[in-house]
């Protein structure tokens, strides 16, 4: 099996994978998985697509995250896989979309307004 190369985006997150056959490692920005997130359930959503197909142990993945916060950018890394995957085995999409891996959330945070304290939220008013 070659290289597999996708890109996956949550939020302002963007994460590039390059999917391999190999053990289970899951390197992200020249760490591991458990020294980049070390919360259970950030690995878990991450481990979420190979869990469902149960390829656990099966590929190695070398991924580099940019931007967002740290749920952002496990769940990038969960779209890049989920698209790897797809690549690797075109009849897994269907298993995967049911648990809505595949598609890309498309919620962003809204822009602040002018004349408002945040995108929606006025200030006090008070009538004295």
């Amino acid at each position: 099996m070659e290289v597999i190369n996708t890109s996956g985006r949550r939020k302002t997150s963007v994460a590039r994978i390059y999917m391999t056959a190999g053990q289970g490692n899951i390197t992200i920005n020249g760490k591991d998985i458990k020294a980049y997130f070390p919360d259970e359930v950030l690995q878990t959503i991450v481990n979420q697509p190979f869990q469902t197909l149960e390829l656990i142990g099966k590929y190695d993945v070398t991924a580099n995250l940019k931007g967002g916060g740290v749920s952002g950018q496990a769940e990038a890394l969960r779209l890049a896989i989920s698209k790897a995957l797809v690549v690797e085995n075109a009849e897994t999409k269907s298993a995967l979309r049911k648990e809505g891996f595949v598609t890309r959330d498309p919620r962003m945070v809204e822009r602040k307004k002018f004349g408002k304290r945040k995108a929606r939220r006025s200030f006090q008013f008070s009538k004295r």
